[in-house]
């Protein structure tokens, strides 16, 4: 059996090293290959994953995407690209640690779950204290996911998913930014897979450190529980 983790990236050349750097010091009893999307950068993230690529080009794979065209898009590529029978998500920003990714495995290693969801809610998993409108946001898109789904998620907008790859190798996927959480979770709900939450720590950034998503794509995500949902 074997891993395949998805880095979807964009302008995170100050922590893709970390973040890769923490994924290959975990042993795990499985092959693991890691995939970097590069959603066409501009601050040098190109030239750190290319050297990565060169110094450890034997489990690394980068692929480049000419045009910005956002993070649901480079998933997709990444899932395209991906050779292991699990398939595992990862941001680069060192919101989520990437040492944790074993305990996203174990339910789907066990036997017990296709699809694993790391929750910053569940659990008493340590968290940075931030945004509270923040919070709220994410709370209220999963309600509203699980009013349509009938799943009881606590965190559908994490970027933490885990799946074997027979769930999502039939999922006709479209969203090409942050709509790619309710979508691809719309979708997984209508499979009758087995879906199991892992409480995860998690260390917010502020929109001053980096953070990317904003109140318009909290409006689309709304738009896209809606749509693929009640119009799939």
């Amino acid at each position: 059996m074997k891993l395949t983790v998805i880095i979807p990236v964009y302008n995170e050349a100050a922590t893709i090293e970390t973040v890769f750097q923490r994924l290959v010091s975990v042993s795990l009893p499985l092959g693991k290959e890691i995939i970097i999307v590069d959603d066409c950068s501009t601050d040098g993230t190109g030239d750190v994953i290319q050297r990565l690529k060169q110094e450890r080009g034997e489990d690394l794979t980068c692929l480049f995407h000419d045009r910005k065209r956002g993070k649901g898009a480079a998933i997709r590529s990444g899932f395209a690209a991906a050779t292991g029978d699990i398939l595992l998500i990862l941001d680069a920003d060192l919101e989520y640690d990437p040492a944790e990714y074993p305990k996203l495995l174990a339910p789907i290693l066990a036997g017990k779950a296709d699809v694993v969801y790391g929750s910053r809610f569940v659990g008493s998993q340590p968290h940075r204290v931030l945004l509270f409108w923040h919070s709220v946001g994410n709370r209220f898109l999963t309600l509203l996911s699980n009013m349509l789904t009938n799943l009881n998620l606590t965190d559908m907008e994490t970027c933490y998913k885990v799946f074997r790859k027979e769930i999502v190798a039939g999922l006709a996927l479209r969203e090409d930014r942050f709509g790619f959480e309710p979508e691809i979770t719309a979708k997984i709900s209508k499979l009758n897979c087995r879906i199991y939450e892992v409480g995860i720590s998690y260390s917010g950034r502020t929109y001053a450190e980096g953070k990317k998503i904003n109140w318009k794509d909290g409006l689309w995500a709304i738009w896209c529980i809606l749509r693929y949902n009640l119009f799939p």
